[in-house]
């Protein structure tokens, strides 16, 4: 894990992040094509930089902490957003905008995990944190919901049938995925206390 600042992946970590805000002002706009074209390419970067960041050996501490953080600002920023009405045709097609308890369960998870994952930094001094197999899940969801929500603004069927259900297990996983954290969290600060012992 290098120190350096100005590699491919953080180049491309901070192109998704600057596609945040174009992402939010196409949805003002009410360009919801290319506001889903933004979201999917900003997907692509994400799966680009990790990918590079390990064939070209050019992973970073910086990356480390951007990369997640640039994925959050995402998908929290489109939940946001698609929940709010004025940034959504009229009339509004079925099943929108984004409830607010869906929104605030994937809000709500991601403040959990961050406040209890520094907790643990300031008491423990432990930083050897990794998304969990739910976590990963959940976040993969709320990317599919995404984008079938800016789909379903074009294509009838999809808000009528499928956001729904989307709706449900988005909000099911960040609760599950958020209460599992817990217990993630607490085996691997075990396995580090006991490599600890060992040595």
């Amino acid at each position: 894990m290098s120190s350096r600042v100005i590699t491919l992946p953080n180049f491309l970590t901070v192109i998704r992040m600057v596609l945040i805000p174009v992402f939010v002002t196409l949805l003002v706009y009410q360009r919801y094509g290319w506001a889903l074209f933004v979201f999917v390419a900003a997907g692509v970067t994400d799966g680009l930089d990790g990918l590079l960041a390990r064939n070209l050996k050019q992973g970073s501490e910086l990356g480390r902490i951007l990369d997640p953080i640039a994925d959050k600002l995402m998908l929290v920023t489109a939940f946001i957003a698609l929940s709010q009405h004025n940034l959504l045709p009229h009339p509004l097609p079925r099943h929108f905008p984004i409830p607010f308890w869906v929104t605030a369960a994937v809000i709500s998870r991601d403040i959990f995990i961050i406040v209890g994952a520094a907790a643990i930094n300031i008491v423990t001094g432990f930083r050897g944190f990794r998304p969990s197999l739910l976590g990963k899940a959940s976040t993969v969801v709320q990317v599919c919901a995404i984008i079938l929500v800016l789909v379903a603004v074009h294509v009838p069927w999809v808000s009528g049938y499928v956001l729904p259900t989307v709706y449900a297990t988005v909000f099911l996983l960040a609760i599950a995925s958020g209460i599992h954290y817990v217990f993630h969290a607490s085996r691997l600060l075990n396995e580090k206390q006991a490599s600890s012992s060992e040595s």
